[in-house]
């Protein structure tokens, strides 16, 4: 037998295994994720398996013959049939719970709007409107039935006095005054060191301090983000120390911001002169009305 031809022998130690996979084998063991994959495999190839063999094909249902006579009733059942008997209710029924009113009698005067006001709130219990109140007679004469009176009664609430007319809407305008105590630290020709405090209270925007003949700083507000009292330093003063916070200037600070109770010491030129500042206290003032 010629034609069979015995083909190249195949040795196990020939085969070889595909990079990606060695690969993923051993990533898989040195994750210890090996056992999970081949319980994976084997719940993939079970769980037909499983389902397959506990599923039971339910019974076809009987024939139901033509003509087949009906099942008895259980005794006790009965169907009764009701006439129907279409029309409207009765209107005394739908209506015993209201009471007749007088069509011809008055019973609204307008709107009621004590004790309300604009937005959904309530005033107090006094009101400034007015109420006026008006009153009709008409006569009527017949020849033999005499003379009916007919008398109706108006009231309407009026709206406030206002004097002039109306009042007009107005902008109230206000400022955050700062209470400051000043403290001037001076160094006489004996070496020793006088202090001069001084407590200026409510003190409104712009203002020089310590005096306007002499101003080394000005109080200018309060900040729009951290709502903290800030100040303008002159050019005279050449050192600030404490705890304030720099908004503006490179090689000297010309905008400070302070927080109140935290004093701030400023130091003018070779003099010695130093200014101790401190904010005691910011409150809103009113200064002012626009209409």
């Amino acid at each position: 037998m010629n034609w069979l031809k015995k083909g190249p022998e195949m040795k196990m130690s020939d085969l070889k295994v595909p990079e990606p996979l060695v690969d993923l084998y051993w990533d898989l063991r040195d994750r210890h994720l090996l056992p999970l994959v081949v319980l994976a495999i084997v719940a993939i190839v079970a769980v037909p398996f499983l389902l397959g063999g506990g599923s039971k094909q339910a019974p076809a249902p009987a024939p139901v013959s033509v003509g087949a006579a009906p099942s008895p009733e259980p005794a006790g059942s009965k169907l009764a049939v009701v006439e129907a008997k279409p029309g409207l209710r009765d209107y005394r029924k739908r209506l015993r719970h209201d009471k007749p009113t007088d069509p011809f009698k008055q019973r609204y005067t307008g709107p009621m709007l004590k004790g309300t006001k604009l937005g959904g709130g309530e005033e107090g219990g006094d009101s400034t409107a007015n109420t006026s109140t008006s009153t009709t007679v008409t006569k009527t004469k017949s020849g033999q039935g005499g003379t009916t009176t007919t008398e109706v009664t108006t009231e309407t609430e009026g709206a406030p006095e206002t004097g002039g007319g109306g009042s007009s809407p107005h902008l109230t305008l206000f400022t955050f005054a700062a209470d400051i105590k000043i403290t001037k630290i001076t160094t006489g020709a004996d070496g020793k060191k006088k202090d001069e405090s001084n407590v200026k209270h409510g003190v409104i925007p712009p203002a020089p301090l310590p005096s306007e003949k002499a101003p080394m700083f000005a109080y200018m507000g309060i900040t729009p983000n951290s709502q903290q009292p800030y100040f303008l330093i002159s050019e005279s003063i050449t050192s600030v120390f404490g705890d304030g916070k720099c908004l503006a200037g490179t090689s000297r600070c010309e905008l400070l911001e302070l927080e109140p109770g935290i004093p701030e010491t400023f130091v003018i030129g070779d003099t010695g002169t130093r200014y101790k500042l401190n904010v005691l206290k910011i409150e809103p003032v009113v200064t002012g009305h626009r209409e």
